[in-house]
């Protein structure tokens, strides 16, 4: 959970036990279908603690995330980032190998403006932009199945144009998703909006094991 000052990952995933050390390093939480987790709600003695801290401690602690956590074998490695151009997103892109970025965005204007500002900085530091994944993108109507876009729909091409890259996927609306999410249940939600996704990290890990091994 690289979002040091807004955790949220703890909550989506019910872990709420503190972490702790062994053999000097941290212990991640693993939740109940096996994924490791660290995020810095789980160093607080409460969970409404607010982090109050200057740019330079929150890199250092990004960092000991990615060094002093005992991760053990992975197959992938994902950062949460806060939106923006910080120095979790500095910090990130300097300091850790890479294979990609992938970016979220919203169909409002305003967003997108920050968007492109974090897909600016992504290029200059020369990390591969996978793509973009569109949040709120439209409500489906309950009765009919309709999806209503109500901030304005794009097609991929328009899409594609306003970027420059891709978009994988569009999540809508989903009251569902939210309530999962909110009773720490995310990973028994059975939505398929990011399989596409998945599949394209999937193939990369594979394609990265073959080299490896040939």
């Amino acid at each position: 959970d690289g979002d040091i000052t807004g955790p949220s990952i703890p909550k989506a995933f019910n872990i709420h036990e503190p972490a702790y050390q062994e053999d000097e390093l941290i212990v991640p939480a693993i939740s109940k279908n096996g994924i490791k987790i660290i995020s810095s709600n789980m160093l607080l003695e409460h969970e409404d603690d607010p982090i109050i801290w200057r740019g330079t401690l929150i890199a250092n602690l990004l960092t000991q995330f990615y060094k002093d956590v005992k991760w053990g074998k992975l197959d992938v490695l994902l950062i949460d980032m806060p939106p923006g151009t910080g120095d979790v997103s500095l910090t990130t892109f300097q300091s850790f190998p890479m294979d990609g970025v992938i970016m979220v965005t919203t169909p409002q204007d305003l967003v997108s403006m920050i968007v492109k500002k974090s897909l600016n900085m992504v290029e200059m530091m020369n990390i591969p932009v996978l793509g973009l994944v569109e949040n709120m993108s439209y409500v489906l109507c309950p009765n009919c199945n309709e999806k209503i876009y109500i901030y304005g729909q794009q097609n991929d091409n328009l899409f594609k144009h306003k970027y420059g890259y891709d978009r994988l996927e569009q999540i809508p609306f989903d009251s569902e998703l939210t309530s999962y999410v909110d009773k720490g249940n995310i990973e028994d939600y059975n939505g398929n909006y990011l399989d596409s996704v998945a599949d394209m990290i999937r193939s990369m890990e594979d394609l990265k094991n073959e080299y490896r091994y040939n």
